[in-house]
């Protein structure tokens, strides 16, 4: 996440194409990015602990949008394993506090399920620094208590003075209770200054974590050296505990589980005993053997998870569109009980409806489960993503209600040969219906499926001049022409379709602009498969 701050930082400032830097798997480019934060002078060096937040509030200035992008990221999720095991362990007692630095409310929900309550859990936060003290005093287990060492959105120096308060209190407490507890720390960089240092301290106050200090590591590179540091420190002083590697959080604290006995894990074993109707299937491998069908469904890795909303005095899809035309503006915006949700360049977005009485003009959260049913925000993020694959793919589009038709703008072109290859003749007229013209091309939607969004991928016959008075023609044409495409023939299209459109995985931008809010997608070129889950 960091990296995606740097990128939209560097297009912002430096006015450039977002095309330019959307490959950060690339070095030359983060060097490029990199580089170019250093040579400001602005920023914290790579890698130090404020580093992250400096240049979160950066690219987005406006506290408002900060918050309203971690929301994004954070809102829908559901409790893993991990969360659930861990629920167990505070119901059994044997954790009894959650320190987290997290936004989010997964072990809140963990604990509901476990507990079969959400009273169970007491939640402290920054603004009731007491509280935490009083719930340890009065052992009013399980707590869990939000050490919000970055305060979500800003800096610790652009904080007022009554949050910088409350965080020493909160800190304090962390200290004291370290005095009673052991501590096992998971999921957590140690990139916090603050909260480093609180732990640094609570080395020195006597009998410090009697039950160790074990800190959970995964990966190949090495612990931060405030991390290092903290660990040499305790080891000297005689504190049991370490470094410890681990897979994953979830796989910990399963095993962590398995060597309890007497626990109520009723929650878990539902869970570990879920079976699904269908399981992720790998890619085929030679000519025998599943899958047995391949399916047109496209996975979306990334989509955008905000858009601007502007509420002002606009009645319904015609006006906006009209608001849009009138203003000669570049934009994607559809008109919704909240307001008009748009993506594109916020100048050109205040052009065209400045003229209605704009009374709000911020980020919007795209909720993931609100794209389970054809709503507006679904529309808009269809039309975004065929814009993304029509704009450097030669494509035109055709909108259709819940589906957009593309087909090549040039179908000339040797682009298309391996196209033609399977189909044979890419576009022409339909006899006895002059003024009918025919392409080859493919139908796009986006649909909901084991909860995540997947592009449908149809090949069509995209037609252009039609009327009332040729469509049945139209039709008849678009049958003959597909109906001898048996499974060999539909499975190069679908092949061809997937990678033409995914690009390799790389991001595409429905706008390709360098400031407003942009709409990014990936795609896979790995469609779905079905195969047999039985003997």
């Amino acid at each position: 996440m960091l990296w995606e701050f740097k990128q939209a930082l560097y297009v912002s400032q430096r006015k450039v194409s977002p095309k330019l830097v959307e490959d950060l798997t690339n070095p030359a480019v983060r060097t490029l990015i990199q580089s170019y934060i250093a040579s400001s002078g602005r920023f914290p060096t790579e890698g130090a602990p404020d580093e992250y937040a400096a240049v979160f509030e950066a690219a987005w200035p406006s506290e408002a949008d900060r918050r309203t992008y971690i929301e994004s990221k954070t809102r829908g999720a559901k409790p893993s394993y991990g969360h659930l095991a861990l629920a167990t362990l505070l119901m059994a007692e044997h954790s009894k506090i959650v320190w987290t630095t997290n936004f989010d409310d997964l072990v809140d929900d963990a604990c509901a399920k476990v507990f079969g309550t959400t009273s169970a859990l007491t939640t402290v936060g920054l603004h009731a620094p007491d509280l935490a003290h009083e719930t340890i005093q009065g052992q009013r287990w399980p707590a869990q208590i939000k050490l919000h060492g970055d305060f979500r959105f800003r800096r610790l120096k652009n904080t007022p003075e009554e949050l910088r308060h409350q965080d020493a209190q909160l800190r304090r407490v962390l200290i004291d209770a370290c005095k009673s507890f052991g501590l096992v720390v998971a999921g957590y960089s140690g990139r916090d200054e603050s909260i480093m240092s609180a732990l640094t301290e609570a080395l020195h106050q006597g009998t410090s974590f009697p039950g160790g200090l074990f800190w959970l590591h995964r990966g190949d590179y090495p612990p931060l050296p405030a991390v290092t540091s903290l660990l040499a420190q305790a080891g000297e002083i005689g504190i049991d505990g370490g470094l410890v590697s681990i897979e994953n959080f979830d796989e910990t604290t399963r095993d962590l589980v398995r060597l309890l006995r007497g626990i109520d894990t009723t929650t878990l074993d539902a869970v570990a005993g879920e079976r699904r109707r269908w399981t992720a299937a790998q890619a085929p491998a030679g000519k025998k053997g599943w899958p047995v069908i391949r399916l047109n469904a496209l996975p979306i890795p990334v989509l955008p998870s905000t858009c601007r909303r502007i509420v002002c005095n606009i009645e319904g899809h015609a006006a906006v569109r009209a608001a849009v035309a009138a203003a000669e503006v570049d934009v994607l915006c559809t008109r919704t009980k909240a307001g008009v949700l748009a993506f594109g360049a916020d100048a050109d977005l205040r052009a065209a409806f400045a003229p209605f009485g704009i009374t709000d003009f911020a980020l919007h959260t795209i909720e993931p489960q609100r794209l389970r049913n054809e709503t507006g925000e679904r529309g808009l993020l269809r039309d975004a993503l065929s814009r993304a694959l029509a704009r450097e793919g030669g494509l035109t589009i055709d909108h259709r209600r819940t589906t957009d038709l593309l087909a090549p703008s040039d179908p000339m072109s040797s682009t298309w040969d391996e196209l033609k290859s399977i189909v044979g003749k890419l576009s022409g007229g339909v006899d006895k219906f002059p003024g009918l013209t025919w392409r080859e091309g493919v139908g796009l939607r986006i649909d909901w499926a084991d909860e995540r969004p997947w592009l449908l991928v149809e090949p069509r016959i995209v037609f252009s001049g039609l009327s009332e008075d040729n469509r049945f023609g139209a039709t008849d044409f678009a049958r003959e022409r597909t109906v001898k495409r048996y499974n060999g023939s539909l499975n190069a299209l679908v092949g061809f379709w997937a990678a033409r459109l995914a690009k390799g995985g790389t991001q595409q931008r429905a706008l390709g602009i360098g400031a407003g809010v942009e709409a990014i997608f990936q795609l896979s070129d790995a469609t779905a498969f079905s195969r047999r889950i039985g003997p």
